[in-house]
């Protein structure tokens, strides 16, 4: 995986060289940002529901392309456990939960497993994404956690679980597991009733079931470039990966390449991480030029 340059600090000295100013206009907090582009991701996404409802021509391609735009929301829904796309709190909480129902990622429950995640951030030990196999050392391992069956398989056992009350993890403290709870329950209920809509049109299967099904292998790829093969330490300008990319890629997953940027800082918006890229300028310790180029690297190296 290609350095940039061994940084000469960890993210705390370089927290501390920024100044009050600097910091406070880095992690200002506002709506209309977040309002854009929610706007026109969700715009995207329903154009191209169209095209696949009205069988325009080339619509299996819509349906690859709805199936990676619907999965990115992951993104927003991660975003939102932050409380920062959005200044207006109750809209942080209800566009996470919409993401986390198309998703099958309940949001109650992903707030607590990723702020575990940001407190212990590559430790073999404590990280609940490599507790729970995220990162595959292996062709089998690597094809299965690319397929994304994993992925749903797991988060329908959260869900299920989460229903029933059975949750184990420490990182869930007990205030929240009546919202926890609920939140399974509602969940389960609106996938009951989707599954019954399609007893009248297959609508449903075509705009969303199917698409997340084939959408999710590119989200899989995506995320393995945040901290696969990154160093087990608590340097957050080693232990992350920042990946330059296209406008597109951006977009689409709410600014989160730059994801050095954002573990160093997890209080600054998506909108903002540009402009904490540029004071950052030197000391990124783990870059990769574009995804395509992570992943051969990635694979290079399997077992």
């Amino acid at each position: 995986m290609h350095r940039a340059y061994m940084p000469v600090m960890d993210h705390k000295a370089f927290i501390s060289q920024l100044s009050p100013d600097t910091l406070a206009a880095l992690s200002a907090v506002e709506n209309a940002a977040g309002l854009r582009h929610l706007a026109g991701h969700t715009a995207l996404i329903g154009a191209l529901a169209l095209w696949i409802a009205l069988g325009w021509p080339l619509w299996q391609v819509a349906v690859l392309l709805q199936g990676i735009a619907i999965c990115f929301l992951f993104t927003l829904e991660h975003e939102t456990t932050h409380k920062t796309p959005f200044r207006n709190a109750p809209l942080n909480e209800w566009v996470g939960r919409i993401c986390g129902v198309l998703l099958l990622l309940p949001f109650e429950w992903f707030r607590y497993f990723h702020l575990a995640h940001h407190r212990h951030t590559n430790d073999p030990d404590k990280d609940p994404e490599l507790l729970s196999g995220m990162k595959p050392e292996t062709w089998g391992d690597y094809i299965r956690h690319v397929s994304g069956l994993p992925y749903w398989l797991g988060m329908a056992r959260v869900t299920r679980d989460n229903a029933r009350g059975r949750m184990d993890a420490s990182y869930i403290p007990g205030r929240a597991r009546p919202r926890i709870i609920r939140e399974a329950r509602v969940m389960l209920a609106i996938y009951a009733g989707v599954l019954a809509s399609l007893a009248f049109t297959p609508l449903l299967f075509w705009i969303c079931l199917l698409p997340v099904l084939v959408g999710q292998p590119f989200l899989r790829l995506y995320l393995l470039a945040e901290h696969g093969r990154c160093a087990f330490v608590s340097n957050m300008l080693e232990n992350t990966r920042t990946t330059y990319t296209n406008r597109i890629v951006r977009f689409l997953a709410w600014n989160m390449p730059y994801h050095i940027e954002h573990h160093t800082l997890p209080n600054v918006p998506f909108h903002q991480l540009p402009a904490l890229h540029a004071h950052m300028q030197g000391h990124h310790g783990v870059t990769q030029a574009g995804y395509a180029a992570f992943t051969a690297d990635y694979a290079r190296d399997l077992r």
